[in-house]
């Protein structure tokens, strides 16, 4: 199981959408190397309100590209980085991996997946109504939330366009992905 990345972003400063890249660098238990979310302690500033000391589970957002198709089918132009994720991957069901996956990003960086981004309303200011296009409801009527994946570093390296996706499922049983 893997697929590729397709596209790398990061920013230094706070702001919704993250430039493309030529690469960028893991940093292990960091996150992005000069990305504003880096740290080992939690840089989401809603977050950072409630309890700045909390770990920092979010240090690297990857999403699907698959989701750009699927929104682009609903009306909605969206391109990598510009719903603020680091990682834009190809091949891979991200949303359906469990807690604790081992993401080998190219030769060196290893992301372990810690869960489900949280998606807000900053994704409706960026284009209107593309929040219901990432959440809504299952044929169970639980939410489903589309919105990306977050993980920590284990292994630093250098992330690019084009490198192989590695998945190292962790041992059973699996947990799902919740909200981090």
């Amino acid at each position: 199981m893997g697929g590729s990345v397709v596209a790398v972003s990061s920013n230094g400063v706070y702001s919704f959408s993250k430039p493309n890249r030529e690469s960028i660098t893991l940093l292990a238990g960091l996150g992005v190397e000069g990305d504003v979310h880096a740290g080992v302690t939690v840089k989401h500033r809603f977050r950072m309100r409630k309890d700045p000391s909390q770990p920092n589970l979010r240090q690297v957002h990857l999403i699907h590209e698959e989701l750009f198709d699927e929104v682009r089918d609903a009306g909605f132009e969206v391109a990598a980085g510009e719903l603020g994720e680091n990682v834009t991957t190809r091949g891979i069901d991200l949303l359906g991996l469990p807690a604790g996956t081992l993401l080998r990003l190219g030769d060196e960086a290893v992301v372990e997946v810690t869960g489900l981004r949280n998606p807000c309303a900053q994704i409706d200011t960026f284009r209107k109504g593309l929040m219901k296009q990432v959440v809504g409801r299952g044929e169970d009527g639980k939410v489903l939330v589309r919105s990306g994946i977050m993980g920590v570093v284990v292994t630093g390296g250098p992330v690019r366009p084009g490198d192989p996706v590695g998945v190292e499922l962790p041992a059973g049983p699996h947990l799902p992905l919740e909200i981090v």
